[in-house]
């Protein structure tokens, strides 16, 4: 498979320009609202002393998500100071020679984690807004050749068609401007490999494709408070394990007996299962760069556990020559989904073995 200089692992960063607050608690008519708290935390969450500390990890890469509603004051008006921001953040990370992922982690009309009435792929005024948006990402980036744009992170699960069509007209547009723009594009389902084989294979070397792994969702997400599920569920998993005493889990939240049936424990076996729509596109597409953009397991899982599991991840990903990027840095206190590997206070790897794994020290 192809490779791409500063783009083998990642680190990925939210909880500062995504994920600072929970939209879903919010009353429907201040969910958009960006306040003063919030624009204080924009400003110092994140700074230039992350930037050198991610690289001393031993990553060649970040990926930054950042919200539609972070970067637009108001329809095809934009905040100059969260420009200069994420300006800032690509001197810093090219100034360490690291690569550089400005991702789109929540537009307008597709929210991963929660629903909206009038979506992206419903209306023409909000698709003419994605693709602006882009557009003034390009004009603002055009002669930073290291930056790479990923169009939306973790579309929902919507036919394909819908998000094909929309990537191909974002594509055409930043064409216009830009014909060497490396543009990242992932699959419908929240990103799952699952639906890879029904992404639109772009005639563009520019192109890059990306998929999202939560694998064993019940053990990633375990406890989470975000999903009805795991909340419902509300029981600490460990990885690896027999499969056996959690059946309990599929018949009372899914309602269904089956879902485990064909795996005799919650291991590396799984993750093969769970990734074979990756690894058929890597064999079918030999020609293109195939990307894991996101991976990881929520804090309050034990530290062996989420070691155990990553080690599993990455070692496939690397067998199979896929790049990768972790989720993620830091995540803030109040976030109902926590997966960072930091300390909040030192920001310092939570494990000497969760480093070395992560980041392929020997």
């Amino acid at each position: 498979m192809k490779k791409l200089k500063n783009f083998s692992k990642g680190m990925g960063i939210g909880g500062w320009l995504t994920n600072y607050k929970r939209f879903n608690v919010l009353p429907m008519d201040r969910r958009l609202d960006i306040t003063i708290g919030d624009m204080e935390h924009f400003e110092s969450y994140i700074t230039e002393w992350d930037i050198e500390n991610i690289k001393n990890m031993g990553f060649d890469h970040v990926r930054v998500g950042f919200d539609q509603i972070v970067l637009e004051s108001a329809p095809y008006i934009y905040r100059e100071n969260i420009f200069s921001l994420l300006c800032d953040f690509v001197s810093w990370c090219k100034k360490r020679s690291l690569g550089i992922v400005l991702n789109l982690h929540k537009a307008i009309g597709n929210y991963c984690d929660i629903e909206e009435k009038i979506t992206l792929f419903d209306s023409e005024e909000l698709k003419s807004r994605f693709i602006a948006l882009w557009l003034e990402l390009e004009k603002t980036f055009h002669d930073e050749k290291d930056v790479m744009f990923e169009l939306l992170n973790e579309v929902r699960d919507i036919d394909p068609e819908l998000w094909n069509s929309l990537a191909e007209d974002t594509v055409k547009a930043i064409r216009e401007l830009n014909s060497e723009r490396k543009i990242i594009i992932g699959s419908t389902c929240w990103n799952s490999p699952d639906t890879l084989d029904r992404l639109r294979i772009f005639d563009d070397e520019n192109v890059i494709y990306t998929f999202h792994n939560y694998a064993p969702f019940e053990f990633t997400h375990q406890r989470g408070v975000l999903q009805a599920c795991t909340l419902y569920y509300n029981r600490k998993m460990v990885y690896p394990d027999s499969i056996d005493k959690y059946r309990d889990y599929c018949k009372v939240v899914w309602n269904n007996d089956n879902a485990y049936a064909e795996f005799e424990r919650m291991d590396k076996s799984y993750l093969y299962e769970a990734l074979k729509g990756a690894i058929k596109f890597v064999s079918d597409h030999p020609d293109k760069i195939l990307w894991c953009g996101e991976f990881g397991t929520i804090r309050h899982a034990d530290i062996k556990s989420r070691e155990n599991w990553m080690r599993d991840m990455i070692s496939i990903l690397n067998e199979y020559d896929i790049p990768y990027s972790v989720w993620n840095y830091l995540s803030t206190p109040n976030d109902g989904n926590r997966f960072s590997l930091t300390d909040d206070d030192t920001r310092k790897m939570l494990s000497s073995e969760l480093l070395k794994i992560t980041a392929g020290k020997k």
